[in-house]
């Protein structure tokens, strides 16, 4: 009788320690899932960029407004959160991404540029 209640303890126990551990890993997991989450908003973001300032370009070298073009090549959520330069035929989009960490949210600035010769 002494060896069943011994081996109930140690299953018990070890059944405690998982869920210790398993409490204990679920704010990293969470971090490392926001982490990801942030980065694929980020690399998403600066495509978005490149579009737009590819598509400023292109309507500098036509004679265009470089500003509307990047601006219309840009999705709804991101016109707030983006900014267009024009230098002669220089075309630089900055897009702030989406960010689950509101800390976050407005220290991330990603940019890209293009260029194209007047016309």
């Amino acid at each position: 009788m002494a060896g069943a209640e011994r081996r109930r303890c140690v299953a018990g126990d070890s059944l405690g320690q998982a869920t210790v551990e398993l409490v204990a890993g679920l704010p990293a997991l969470l971090l490392a899932a926001m982490l990801a989450l942030q980065l694929l908003a980020g690399g998403y973001a600066l495509t978005l960029a490149d579009g737009a300032a590819e598509a400023g370009a292109i309507a500098v070298a036509s004679g265009n407004r470089a500003e509307d073009a990047a601006r219309a090549a840009l999705p709804g959520w991101a016109e707030d959160r983006a900014a267009v330069e024009v230098q002669g035929g220089l075309v630089t989009v900055r897009v702030r991404p989406p960010s689950p960490l509101a800390f976050l949210s407005d220290r991330i600035d990603l940019s890209s540029s293009a260029w194209a010769r007047p016309r």
